[in-house]
Parts: structure tokens; sequence; C-alpha cells
């Protein structure tokens, strides 16, 4: 791992406890330009994982806290008259920074959700018929919690593909819990942290990123892994070549994180499940959990042979 993404990885572990695959996760989405979903159970830290990359990164900020009130304008943006001038000011959305935090995102209504979908893909937002650039870097970290289902929005398909990767956070085990207390029983650690990496030092890591190495092999070898998922007996739908691509990316991303230039098998095992995961649809009668979707990702692992 570069001296760059090692800082950013022990300042996110300054405040974060017990949490380090995850935090190496939100890296790889960091390199492939990705956006991530970050699902658990109320009070398990959620917010403060999105905020701990945010403040890692010498970046514009910005927190939406969707409710249904929230308005697709909050997001992209509005003109508004200007009376002094007589002419239509633009006013700046929350999609315009480089990290935004959608806090619990299925708080809000389908409308508002949508409107993050240009942002999401093509880095750009359109007001009355006018488009805008946002920022680069710029990556969506959204949050929703497993508990409640009243007055909430589930997220279509549509939405959640634009997700390169979904995390669950969980509760910590003994020791870290422990540790949670002893750091946090006088006074909140995030409050100190500050930016150890600049945006154009993560624009380059990104370029770094881009030029590893994937094989021909190795690509036959991702697509005998998408057919043998295709072809499992629980799978409804498949890998789309969207997802495909996050793989490529992601397992780019992590061999970077690993200090080589090259992507081995390994690396395509090892980020599947959260870049996979949530694009994929199980057939009726079949359990949609984390835990099944992941043993049947897992059997079809076993079954692709590894020619490289």
């Amino acid at each position: 791992m570069s001296t760059a993404l090692q800082k950013v990885l022990e300042n996110m572990e300054s405040v974060i406890i017990g949490e380090k695959e995850n935090l190496e996760y939100l890296l790889v989405a960091l390199l492939s330009e990705g956006h991530v979903l970050l699902e658990g159970l109320p009070g398990v830290g959620k917010t403060k994982l999105a905020l701990a990359l945010s403040k890692s990164i010498d970046g514009e900020f910005k927190r939406v806290q969707f409710t249904p009130d929230v308005l697709p304008s909050d997001i992209t943006g509005y003109y508004l008259y200007n009376r002094m001038t007589g002419e239509m000011d633009y006013k700046e959305g929350a999609a315009l920074c480089n990290f935004l935090l959608a806090d619990e995102i299925n708080r809000a209504s389908p409308r508002v959700q949508s409107s993050l979908l240009e942002a999401m893909e093509e880095r750009q937002v359109t007001i009355e018929g006018e488009t805008r650039r946002l920022p680069s870097p710029f990556m969506v970290i959204a949050t929703q919690n497993t508990v409640e289902n009243e007055g909430t929005y589930p997220l279509p398909e549509a939405q959640l593909d634009r997700f390169f990767m979904k995390l669950y956070i969980t509760y910590p085990v003994r020791r870290d819990w422990r540790e949670i207390l002893n750091r946090y029983e006088y006074e909140d650690p995030m409050g100190k942290l500050e930016a150890v990496m600049s945006n154009q030092t993560l624009l380059n890591l990104r370029e770094q990123a881009k030029e590893v190495l994937v094989n021909e092999k190795l690509k036959d070898y991702l697509l005998d892994v998408i057919e043998a998922i295709a072809n499992h007996e629980a799978i409804k739908i498949g890998i789309n070549p969207r997802g495909s691509l996050a793989l490529i990316k992601g397992a780019k991303a992590w061999a970077l994180l690993n200090g080589r230039d090259y992507v081995i098998p390994d690396d395509v095992q090892k980020v599947i499940v959260p870049i996979i995961g949530h694009r994929i649809r199980l057939k009726s009668g079949y359990e949609a959990s984390l835990e099944h979707v992941e043993r049947i990702i897992k059997e079809a692992l076993r079954k692709v042979q590894i020619v490289v």
C-alpha cells in the first residue's frame, strides 16, 4: 500500500474501530470513482464511517439528512430571480461538492432519490435545460438502516445499480466495543480529524489504478465467474455489464491497495461480494439475505477453474 493510502487508512482507524475491512473497501471505491451505500442497524457508526473518509481527503463535504420534505432542487440546485439585476441566479445544490453524505437516503421520496441518478452516473446535474459539471472527485456515500420500514421508500434497482459497493456495518466484537467505550468516553475524536490527502494526490492515485494490468486470461476468469453466477439455480437476474466493469475497477483498486500493478484472481474474489451482492436478484422462494447471496457467489467461485 502506498504511503498516501496508508495515511488515509490510519487516519480513519483513529476514529473508526473494528471496521478495517470496510475501511479498505471504502478506499477501493474511492480509487475506482465509485459511490457507496452503507447499511446497518442504528447506532453502529454508518455516518461516522462516511465522515471519517470525507474528512481524511482535502475536499468539500456536504451532508443532506434525507427526509420526506427534501426536494430535488435541494440536491441539484435551482434558479432564483434577482430583482437587483433582473436575472436568474443559480443557487448551488448539495451535489456541487466532492463528498456528498446522503444520510438515511431511503427516507426521501423517489423523486429526490432519482435526482441523484444523473449526478452519480454522469457527474453532472441538469437544471432547466442547463447542464453543470460536478467537481472532481465526486463521491456519494449514502446510509440506510435495516430496522424501520415505516416512512421509508426502498431504493429502486436502477438506483441501487448506481452504487459501486454496498457495505454492511454490524455490531463490534467485545474487544472493539470496549475500545469504543474508552476512546469515546470523554470526547468525540472525530472533531480533531484532519485531512491527510489532497484532491490532486487522489486524482493521481486514480490514474495509477486505471493503469493496473488485467490480462486476457484474467478477463476470461472474470467472465466465467459471471456466467457461473448467472447459471446458479437461485439466480433470477445476474451481473450486468455495469457490474462487470465495476468488478474490474474494484479488482484493480484492490491490487493497487496491496502494492501490485497487476490483477490476480484473489483480487476479484476479495471485492466481488460488496460490488456484486446488491446487483443480483434471486428467484422467488429464495431468501435474499446477505448471508445467502454471499453463499451463492462463493459457490459459483468454487465451480470456476483458475487458469491465469
